[in-house]
């Protein structure tokens, strides 16, 4: 098999096939953008705000969306894709429902771990801190002054529970769309904003000779940012 054909396989040796398919992936064949750590602002969020906008700028696809990180009732880490809401100096925003798994696993461990990984400049951000929910009023709030179809999963509801059929969502998520479009202010008591506000925050820079800048900011006791560099 030629290695350098990704759409070739063997099918009597699928693993080999797979093994050869990754390790013909390469990444940041781009121009990366520098980083120059002591012109950094003394704090995560103006940094955060201006990569985010400099992601947007080079394109990245979907930049908004990050990794949550949480642990379930005996500790094991639970990992999922979702929408950044807002970052403020309240902190970092994302929703769901309280009842969904991450939503219970927050309850019982207010503790999470957030990810950004923007490729198109060999960039992550990684958070770290407790997590607090907004006031009813507010979670709602965030809820309408989203989309109709944001709203209509929210109506949907179920999260995380185990589906009987495709046929039950489909039938479920056209009556959560249909009210979503005649009643957009519609409740959902279960909706909840939660604001993660992080102890610790890096900032990753790519490399492609692998010298990548770290610089992770840490809060002191006195809620002060202090920032460090970190080897790669």
């Amino acid at each position: 098999m030629n290695p350098t054909h990704p759409t070739d396989h063997d099918a009597s040796d699928p693993q080999g096939s797979f093994r050869a398919l990754l390790r013909t992936q390469r990444v940041w064949d781009i121009s990366l953008p520098s980083f120059d750590p002591a012109a950094a602002p003394g704090a995560p969020l103006p940094l955060f705000h201006r990569w985010f906008a400099e992601a947007v700028a080079a394109g990245q696809s979907e930049p908004h969306t990050m990794t949550l990180a949480t642990v379930d009732e005996h500790g094991r880490p639970d990992v999922r894709t979702l929408m950044l809401h807002d970052a403020d100096d309240e902190g970092w925003h994302f929703a769901s429902h309280s009842t969904s798994t991450k939503g219970r696993q927050l309850a019982a461990r207010p503790e999470a771990a957030l990810g950004f990984y923007w490729a198109a400049q060999g960039r992550q951000i990684r958070l770290r801190g407790p997590v607090v929910t907004a006031a009813s009023t507010q979670s709602q709030a965030d809820l309408h002054a989203r989309s109709t179809g944001a709203l209509a999963a929210a109506l949907t509801g179920r999260q995380s529970d185990v589906l009987g059929s495709l046929e039950e969502l489909a039938r479920v998520s056209q009556a959560a769309w249909e009210r979503a479009e005649s009643e957009p202010d519609a409740p959902v008591p279960t909706w909840t904003l939660y604001v993660l506000q992080p102890r610790e925050v890096e900032f990753f820079q790519g490399d492609a000779r692998r010298q990548h800048v770290r610089l992770r900011y840490r809060r002191d006791g006195e809620g002060v940012w202090e920032g460090e560099l970190l080897w790669p």
